[in-house]
């Protein structure tokens, strides 16, 4: 089988290293990207090396070209003029997965919805998220990820034809759920390094679980399953994303609090955002997020903001 995978960043020469390992894949990087410069060159980042299977496609067209299943994994705020692009090519029939996890930053709109909205032929779209560490996979531990779409036809052939040994591919069936929570963990994970950076690890266990009930109510609200919190795409990659060392989210969240630089891309920061917008506009309380808002946005003390977050009022574990 050919796949094109549309990104070169951490994920996306990972997915092109997954792939390749029993696919043919075109792996195709923006002009000017100095990882897809060095990629081309070396064949190899700081993460992978590409197998044989792989290679590197300088040119956009060609690469939709070489197949029928396109992989995407660019920034989720890069998303819909990306996807407007991608009207300029026949791409009708074809097979859009998005491995990205994110919301559009001032419309709150999932990824699936905005590729949608600016892709103007008829073609299939599921996305691909949940836990896992490219640094962990490459190094032969496997995971749980889970895939799903609108349309559940799509959702079993992605899975049936892309798990393996190495990532066991499960179905999902709330495209809602599986969206919003796969975005919102990584705005619970930039809490979770705020406590770090205050010393406050042994508090994360509470952000989890009331991390996971805020997210719940919102895809509730939303119409999706709250049940989608607690599974793979949310509860399920808070081990990899509220603790590992390899968490953008997590260290963005703890160098921000220390005032360190941090270069690296953190979705939940614009995630965060777009949680405010979806709260107020369904007319639910979050909490964290909103917690995570103030201090990224509104520049109120870290120190304050997490205090209040914790004696808020009591009420009920499981109160609406």
């Amino acid at each position: 089988m050919n796949i094109t995978v549309l990104g070169c960043g951490r994920w996306g020469s990972f997915l092109a290293w997954y792939h390749g390992q029993k696919h043919n894949v075109a792996l195709w990087g923006r002009e000017g990207s100095r990882g897809f410069a060095q990629l081309c060159e070396t064949r190899a980042n700081a993460y992978v090396t590409l197998p044989a299977g792989v290679h590197t496609q300088p040119q956009l067209g060609s690469a939709l070209e070489f197949s029928d299943v396109i992989v995407i994994s660019i920034s989720a705020q890069q998303l819909r003029a990306f996807a407007k692009q991608l009207n300029e090519y026949p791409i009708s029939g074809k097979t859009f997965i998005l491995c990205m996890k994110g919301l559009e930053c001032e419309t709150g709109k999932r990824l699936t919805q905005v590729f949608c909205e600016e892709v103007h032929q008829p073609v299939h779209v599921a996305v691909w998220v949940g836990p896992g560490h490219v640094q962990d996979f490459t190094a032969g531990i496997p995971n749980c990820m889970v895939v799903d779409s609108a349309d559940p036809a799509v959702t079993a052939r992605v899975v049936d034809a892309f798990s393996s040994d190495l990532i066991r591919l499960y179905k999902g069936h709330d495209l809602i759920g599986t969206e919003i929570g796969a975005a919102a963990k990584n705005v619970i994970g930039i809490a979770a390094g705020m406590l770090d950076g205050k010393g406050l690890s042994s508090m994360k266990g509470a952000l989890m679980a009331r991390g996971a009930r805020e997210v719940a109510r919102l895809i509730r609200a939303m119409g999706g399953s709250e049940l989608s919190a607690y599974g793979l795409c949310h509860l399920g990659d808070y081990e990899a994303t509220l603790f590992s060392a390899h968490s953008h989210n997590r260290r963005f969240g703890e160098s921000f609090i220390r005032g360190e630089a941090f270069e690296k891309l953190a979705e939940g920061v614009p995630t965060a955002k777009a949680l405010v917008t979806l709260g107020n506009a369904h007319g639910v309380e979050l909490p964290i997020s909103s917690t995570v808002y103030d201090i990224l946005y509104r520049h109120q003390s870290a120190e304050d903001a997490l205090r209040a977050l914790f004696l808020r009022s009591v009420k009920g574990e499981f109160d609406t």
